[in-house]
């Protein structure tokens, strides 16, 4: 775990002719999100990308980089150290965060998973010694964002982490920093007032409701597994207040449960639905997961973890995977509204449904934006916007189209569904002050 002097010199001077005050990102000064530091807005759109540095060589490193570029994720989460204590090939990490960079996209770092604290492998003297090695070859890059932990709860061996981060932060103040936590759990609960900490992760986990088994470390209700909002509403109560998002949600194409591979697998509407309903809770971004992608199965693989088979469905293939490229209409949606603005709005919602049947809504100060996972008939209180006029449109969460619905005025109105025979399709309004013609004409609406 060497680094030259040269090495460091070239990173500082191929930092400088990038411009690395582009790729800077910070806290917004309301604590809520995440910015550029030249104040424009970033949102996180991730993707699991968890072996990216162990099982693909240079070309395929550059097809799934571009895949992700195609598809807007500007995160992708990548195991440094893997949970079998497996190093990557230096020289391939380089590879993958200037090939990252060169598409705009942040690499977040894993920088050792959790089961090797979890075993002693990695102490804290060693943590340490590691945390600096990782700064001095990394902090030149601009696009890096470090994440502690890795599928772990902070109480096991919270000195290595604290050690791993503050010997990165010691050389490296430029890029930010979270935790990684063990399934259902969230950073806030062990790390909140760490002074190392940027922003909060959480991990709804894979588990459908009434999958508790015998977890008895739920920070939620018993039959609430699905709803993952409940962990922003938790990490948004604490203080000092930090942006948060979930880390890790149900994948895409893996079995409900996770360890049980005849259990149906998580489609393209429920990924979506875990996206829709955390952002509108406050989650300052989201990241995706795919079975396939996350592990790289290859096309003659077989035994992939939790049922992946690769002469089924290998990466490549899962690259075209509905939710994987539906995902950018939340992050275009998102992009086109003042994010430092946005609040949970549920008191909009005045008829809420349970499960599955719950209206997601959020706000800022002349507009609104209200997803419907089952398209069923809701009421919203229109009354609460200090203006005469609202104007309605719609977007299609599956193919990003909005239509315009006509205008209305600001009393409450039932929103009636426009499903057929029986479909569920989920749906986005959106809500804007009439007179907020700016805003309005942001939004790409179908001709």
């Amino acid at each position: 775990m060497k680094i030259s002097i040269f090495t460091t010199l070239l990173a500082l001077l191929t930092l400088s002719a990038l411009g690395a005050d582009q790729w800077k990102l910070s806290v917004s000064a309301n604590q809520r999100y995440l910015q550029h530091d030249d104040g424009r807005q970033f949102f996180w759109l991730g993707d699991t990308g968890w072996l990216l540095a162990h099982k693909l060589n240079r070309r395929e490193i550059s097809l799934y980089l571009d895949d992700c570029r195609r598809n807007e994720l500007n995160v992708v989460q990548v195991q440094v150290i893997t949970g079998d204590g497996k190093e990557p090939n230096w020289r391939k990490m380089d590879f993958i965060v200037r090939e990252a960079e060169q598409r705009g996209i942040y690499i977040a770092m894993v920088a050792v998973w959790g089961s090797q604290v979890k075993s002693g492998n990695m102490t804290a003297e060693r943590a340490a010694e590691y945390g600096r090695f990782l700064a001095r070859r990394y902090a030149h890059h601009p696009n890096i964002i470090w994440l502690m932990g890795g599928d772990i709860q902070g109480d096991i061996h919270p000195e290595v982490w604290d050690s791993l981060a503050l010997n990165i932060k010691r050389i490296d103040q430029q890029h930010l920093m979270t935790f990684h936590p063990h399934g259902r759990t969230f950073s806030a609960k062990w790390f909140n007032n760490r002074e190392w900490m940027d922003f909060n992760m959480f991990q709804s986990g894979h588990r459908r409701y009434n999958q508790r088994g015998n977890d008895k470390t739920y920070p939620i209700p018993e039959g609430s597994e699905e709803d993952n909002y409940q962990y922003v509403d938790s990490c948004l109560r604490y203080r000092p207040l930090r942006p948060v998002l979930d880390g890790e949600p149900s994948y895409e194409n893996i079995p409900q449960g996770l360890h049980d591979t005849k259990e149906p697998k998580w489609q393209a509407a429920d990924v979506r639905r875990y996206a829709y309903w955390s952002v509108f809770a406050g989650s300052c971004g989201h990241t995706y997961g795919n079975n396939e992608i996350m592990q790289f199965v290859g096309d003659t693989e077989t035994e992939g973890a939790y049922g992946a088979d690769g002469t089924q469905k290998s990466w490549r293939q899962a690259l075209q995977d509905p939710g994987r490229r539906q995902m950018k209409h939340l992050k275009r949606l998102m992009e086109l509204f003042p994010l430092e603005e946005i609040r949970p709005a549920q008191q909009l919602i005045m008829n809420n449904g349970k499960g599955h049947e719950r209206v997601a809504a959020c706000r800022g100060n002349r507009f609104a934006l209200i997803y419907n996972y089952c398209d069923l008939d809701y009421m919203v209180d229109f009354s609460q916007f200090d203006c005469q006029q609202l104007s309605i449109y719609t977007m299609n969460p599956v193919t990003g189209v909005f239509n315009y619905f006509g205008n209305v005025s600001n009393i409450p109105m039932s929103m009636l569904s426009e499903a057929e025979n029986g479909k569920t399709d989920d749906e986005v309004i959106i809500v804007i002050d009439a007179s907020a013609k700016e805003m309005r004409e942001r939004l790409p609406i179908a001709k």
